[in-house]
């Protein structure tokens, strides 16, 4: 059973333990203060050179100058966000905003055809399926793409006449 302290008592301090906490002082680990200021707010001019970490180096990925961070790496996926970011991607195919990586507009109608088709038919797999939220919003998006590449179709000059 449990002793007279009950189970989380602590083991009473002896000789024997206070030797093996002494033992173990020697292969503790050191801690070093590398604040660049004191507890007055003043710059130290005693802070010690970094030393290299034992950590493996994580790569960086390339970003563009003055590109912001990625936003919400952390959060998970959601259909809305999902479909926004379809939507965005027929944006991009219909020259509507430019290529992050290029700056550059280029439209790809027969890709944003392929996108668009892609949530029609997305539309029909979850019909009934979906909060009216998550519905709404598929609907929206859906009949804005649609509009934006009909006019776009129409606007561009008949090829062969």
């Amino acid at each position: 059973m449990f002793s007279a302290g009950g189970p989380r008592a602590r083991p009473s301090l002896s000789a024997g333990n206070l030797m093996d906490e002494k033992k173990d002082e020697g292969r503790g680990f050191r801690v070093t203060d590398r604040r660049r200021f004191s507890e007055s707010g003043e710059a130290r001019g005693d802070t010690p050179p970094p030393e290299p970490s034992h950590a493996m180096p994580v790569a960086e990925e390339p970003r563009g100058s003055g590109s912001p961070a990625p936003h919400g790496i952390d959060e998970p996926v959601t259909f809305s966000t999902f479909l926004l970011g379809l939507s965005t991607q027929v944006l991009l195919h219909l020259g509507e905003i430019p290529n992050p990586v290029t700056g550059a507009v280029e439209p790809d109608l027969d890709a944003a055809k392929q996108v668009i088709d892609i949530l029609g038919m997305l539309r029909e797999k979850t019909r009934n399926n979906l909060e009216p939220g998550e519905e709404s919003l598929l609907d929206s998006v859906l009949y804005d793409l649609r509009m934006r590449y009909v006019e776009l179709v129409r606007q561009k000059p008949k090829e062969g006449t």
